[in-house]
């Protein structure tokens, strides 16, 4: 076939890429991890769970909102809304505060609303290079998403799945997505802090000490571990998100609003927002922008901003966008995996690279040091190809 591989960018210092045409291996972290110690039926829609997991220092909750007469509609299978909670709250703030249950009645929907800590920031902390627990987005992506998949009837792919959050959740729900867009179709955030370079009034964007950690315990200390904020960060990733339909809602901080206004914190967050906003708009990448002026860091809006964003979160599901072909995907980790690629390089320190322009007919791979990249399944097995691996250039 003649297809090329293994092309690398004119200038930077990779050493040698593989292509190998492999499944991949499954990830390392599995909803084995997790198991279930407790479940409470608390209305006839709505269900309170208990886990275990290694990921995490102590039990924990989500609960789960089933559509109404699910357990009468036989193999019939719905989309999974991840609805992601602020910081200095937990996983019953959006049944309890935010009226989830009144807005999805009636909807054929899923939604799951996972805890993440007074200020998890929805991550694995790098707690002074000694790792998590806790290990937030391992617990949620690698092992909670699977384990809901195999026990509800879940469209168990990237087409029934999606992502929504409040503040701190609309970070979740937008660095989840970029740092794994094959696993969501749709993402919307809600007053979001999407963009960690920008400094909230209260200081770094950092609330680790809000769970007991020590101070910048997620990500490290800015000064040296700039690397690791810009890793999780929306704004850094968001080319990552092309091909997801995404919505950004938020006000200004403004006093006035139908639900009052004044506050600091909003305004912070209107300035995150409209900076991935216009980074989007950089990119091409279409995305519904809600800036709704004078308004509040309170429930009444993040109410309204889920009632008005359910429609298209329905419609993505109903008509899912295709996930972009050739792809293109960045990160900082030295192996990620992304559309059934997985890429594992061997460097001495954290840094970016990029996989662009990844499909059957080949890819660019830029970064340092060697690395092994196993494409998507593509080809069919005990069938012979020819593949050409391109040069590195120093």
């Amino acid at each position: 076939m003649g297809e090329r591989y293994g092309a690398l960018r004119r200038g930077l210092r990779m050493a040698s890429v593989i292509a190998v045409a492999l499944a991949l291996m499954p990830a390392a972290a599995s909803a084995s991890q997790l198991r279930l110690i407790g479940s409470q039926r608390l209305d006839p829609r709505l269900v309170e769970l208990t886990f275990q997991t290694p990921a995490l220092s102590s039990d924990t909750k989500a609960r789960v909102l089933l559509p109404a007469g699910y357990g009468t509609s036989g193999k019939r299978r719905y989309p999974v809304l991840y609805l992601l909670h602020g910081s200095v709250d937990d996983y019953r703030s959006w049944t309890d505060k935010g009226d989830a249950e009144h807005l999805t009645a009636g909807l054929p929907l899923i939604v799951v609303m996972p805890n993440a800590g007074n200020g998890g920031f929805y991550s694995d902390w790098f707690n002074n290079g000694m790792g998590g627990p806790p290990e937030w987005e391992t617990y949620h992506v690698r092992q909670l998403i699977p384990w809901i998949d195999a026990h509800y009837r879940t469209i168990a792919s990237r087409r029934g799945r999606a992502t929504a959050g409040l503040s701190m959740g609309g970070f979740g729900a937008m660095t989840y997505p970029a740092r794994h867009p094959d696993q969501f179709v749709a993402a919307a955030s809600f007053s979001g802090a999407v963009n960690t370079n920008e400094y909230p009034p209260t200081g770094e964007a950092d609330e680790s000490t809000f769970d007991g950690g020590a101070p910048y315990a997620t990500w490290g200390p800015r000064q040296t571990q700039e690397v690791r904020w810009r890793a999780h960060n929306p704004w850094d990733l968001a080319g990552n998100l092309r091909g997801l339909k995404l919505t950004i809602r938020t006000g200004n901080g403004q006093p006035g609003g139908p639900y009052g206004g004044g506050d600091p914190i909003e305004a912070y967050v209107h300035q995150a927002s409209l900076d991935l906003h216009q980074k989007l708009a950089q990119l091409r990448i279409p995305n519904v922008w809600d800036d709704y002026g004078p308004g509040g860091h309170n429930w009444p809006y993040w109410q309204r901003d889920l009632r008005e964003t359910l429609p298209t979160l329905m419609a993505a599901f109903a008509h899912p966008p295709r996930a972009p072909s050739p792809f293109t995907f960045q990160a900082v980790e030295p192996v990620y995996e992304v559309y059934g690629w997985r890429v594992s390089i061997n460097r001495a320190a954290l840094e970016w690279s990029r996989l662009e322009d990844a499909s059957r007919s080949g890819f660019t791979l830029s970064g340092s040091g060697s690395a092994l990249v196993a494409t998507a399944p593509l080809y069919r097995a005990g069938h012979v190809y020819t593949v050409t691996v391109g040069k590195a250039v120093p």
